[in-house]
């Protein structure tokens, strides 16, 4: 790994982990049904959950995953990763999953000031989201 010391080697070995993703080992959805209750709770509440287990105050991760749940159902952004930036200076990177019947929130990267952290292999943090439906 001590390749990775210097930032050209950064560089190819993160266009090689996009590369990979983009090829099919991950494949990103959306998730269909969120203007339904059922499905835009449980988003809320996994999203929290996950927010908060990462370090953020509990009404902050509400209020995070209620603003997010809001945008995404206002504005259609497709089948692609999205941000979330906490006020505690973390930036948080989520995308939708779908597996088998499943839709499933993963938590693949975070970045706070100049450290960041991701995890494209086993993710940092998923959680199943009960009652939504997705598509790729």
């Amino acid at each position: 790994m001590a390749w990775l010391v210097y930032p050209a080697h950064r560089v190819c070995a993160f266009s090689l982990a996009v590369a990979l993703t983009a090829s099919g080992c991950v494949s990103v959805a959306k998730v269909t049904n969120l203007s339904e209750e059922s499905c835009r709770t449980s988003f809320t509440h996994q999203l929290s959950s996950i927010l908060t287990q990462e370090g953020e105050k509990p009404e902050i991760a509400d209020a995070l995953a209620h603003k997010t749940v809001s945008t995404l159902t206002t504005y259609d952004l497709g089948s692609r990763p999205f941000a979330i930036a906490a006020p505690s200076g973390t930036d948080y990177r989520f995308f939708i999953n779908h597996k088998g019947a499943d839709c499933v929130l993963t938590l693949f990267g975070r970045r706070k000031g100049f450290m960041s952290y991701t995890n494209n292999l086993t993710y940092i943090a998923t959680e199943i989201l009960p009652g939504c439906t997705c598509a790729e």
